[in-house]
C-alpha cells in the first residue's frame, strides 16, 4: 500500500476547487459521484472570475491587518460578506477578533467585487 506524503499544506478557495475539478475533468473525461456533486454546488456558489479572486486577495492583503491569515482571506474571497455581521458570521469559525475599523475596512473592500 502506499505512503503518501504531504508536500504543501495550503488554503483553496471554492473557485480554485473548481478550476481543478475542471482540470481533472478534462483529464478523465467524467468525474465520480462526489465529485460531480462538487462541481454542482460550486457552480452555484462561485461568482468571482480568477482574476477577480486574485484582485481581491491582494486587496485584501494590502490592507496589512496583521491578524488576517491566509486561511481566513480565503474563507472572505468564498463567501464575500456584504456586511459588517456577514463578516461576523464568516469569522467565527476562526479564533480571531478584529476592531470595528478593519470590520468595515474588509467589507469595504470585498463591496467593490460583489456582482449584484
Amino acid at each position: 500500500m502506499a505512503n503518501p506524503q504531504f508536500i504543501e499544506q495550503k488554503a483553496l478557495s471554492l473557485g480554485e476547487v473548481k478550476e481543478i475539478l475542471q482540470a481533472i475533468e478534462k483529464r478523465d473525461g467524467q468525474l465520480n459521484y462526489f465529485s460531480n456533486k462538487t462541481k454542482e454546488y460550486l457552480d452555484i456558489m462561485v461568482t468571482l472570475t480568477a482574476h477577480k479572486r486574485q484582485e481581491l486577495h491582494k486587496q485584501l492583503a494590502n490592507l496589512n491587518l496583521i491578524r488576517l491569515k491566509e486561511e481566513v482571506m480565503v474563507k472572505i474571497i468564498d463567501f464575500l460578506p456584504k456586511n459588517v455581521s456577514d463578516l461576523k458570521v464568516v469569522l467565527q469559525g476562526y479564533n480571531l477578533s478584529l476592531s470595528k475599523k478593519d470590520q468595515e475596512s474588509i467589507v469595504e473592500v470585498v463591496s467593490k467585487f460583489i456582482e449584484e
